[in-house]
């Protein structure tokens, strides 16, 4: 720069050295490109035509993943919230459960409440704000009269966890619109579902009948059940299905259990479903316990579309397979 020059100059790029196009290592490659869709498709064929990238890639490794443990009989788990239920997918999740696609559930207290409403009424999910202002939100009585029955009674019998309790009650009682409930199912398929109680998250924790002497014996029984299934991943599935904390962090516990038990679980895949990203559910889930040794898939999207999807793309290439090995 000279003195009587600006104080700036621009940099001059003749030097610049310039590399070949054909020689670059690229991330996209017209390979990946999805394909157009043609009328009269099957599923399977829509999964074939997604791009080979990111999220379309993804979904094809979880259908495979979860397709592939069933196939071998490795052990597959589905953790649950509440908001599952609430958009509808009950019957995807009972038909799953009816296909033998899942070892076992575990879900948090919101997740019960909904499940018995449905069962016990075809309808669930209250106007918050509406009945907050009346002092009525979380009130209804059937409700919580029906889980603590069913907690009381096996707390004094012994031998049950929450899960089982409640399912069982739905089908003594004959609830009305059990065969949607997922308790109900897997009580009646034998399929293990375990319950982790956070006191005083949930509506069922204001009632008088609450017992947390009873409520918490028979979660913490469930949660030894949840580390005894947590035991059996290797090469087996683990899906977060809209829990963000709850049941990311009990995961990660039953993980910690059975590692530190001698229990080996290596060829872990683990899949993290949510409308949004979750700091728990992604490292609690996706991250942690498959480092070095699995595989973390995270799905970002609504839950009323992309667990449908999913599961029609497992059962998709579980009948694939079996027509390519043919009668036995």
């Amino acid at each position: 720069m000279t003195a009587a020059g600006p104080p700036w100059t621009p940099l001059d790029f003749e030097a610049l050295r310039a590399t070949r196009l054909e020689d670059r290592p690229s991330k996209v490659r017209v390979e990946d490109f999805g394909r157009a869709w043609e009328p009269g498709g099957s599923l399977a064929d829509f999964l074939d035509r997604l791009p080979g990238l990111l999220a379309a890639a993804e979904l094809r490794r979880a259908v495979k993943s979860v397709g592939e443990a069933v196939k071998r009989g490795s052990t597959v788990l589905l953790g649950m919230g509440a908001h599952p239920v609430k958009v509808g997918l009950n019957p995807v999740l009972v038909d799953a459960l009816q296909r033998g696609i899942f070892t076992g559930l575990a879900f948090n207290v919101a997740c019960v409440i909904h499940d018995v409403e449905l069962a016990l009424a075809g309808k669930t999910s209250e106007d918050v704000a509406s009945q907050l202002d009346g002092g009525c939100f979380g009130a209804a009585a059937e409700t919580a009269e029906f889980i603590h029955g069913a907690v009381a009674r096996a707390f004094e019998e012994g031998g049950k966890g929450l899960g089982q309790a409640v399912g069982e009650r739905l089908l003594a009682q004959e609830a009305p619109y059990r065969e949607l409930s997922l308790l109900a199912t897997a009580a009646r398929l034998g399929v293990p579902v375990t319950v982790h109680v956070a006191l005083g998250t949930d509506i069922v924790h204001m009632h008088p009948g609450m017992d947390g002497a009873a409520t918490g014996a028979l979660s913490h029984r469930d949660f030894r059940l949840f580390c005894r299934l947590v035991s059996t991943l290797a090469q087996g599935v683990y899906i977060n299905l809209g829990s963000a904390v709850v049941l990311p962090e009990v995961f990660l516990k039953a993980f910690s259990v059975a590692r530190n038990l001698g229990f080996p679980l290596d060829r872990l895949t683990t899949i993290d479903m949510d409308f949004q990203n979750q700091y728990r559910s992604r490292v609690n889930v996706v991250e942690r316990p498959v480092r070095g040794t699995g595989k973390g898939i995270a799905l970002v999207g609504h839950h009323e579309i992309m667990f449908p999807l999913l599961m029609a793309g497992v059962v998709e290439w579980l009948e694939r397979e079996i027509m390519q090995v043919g009668p036995r």
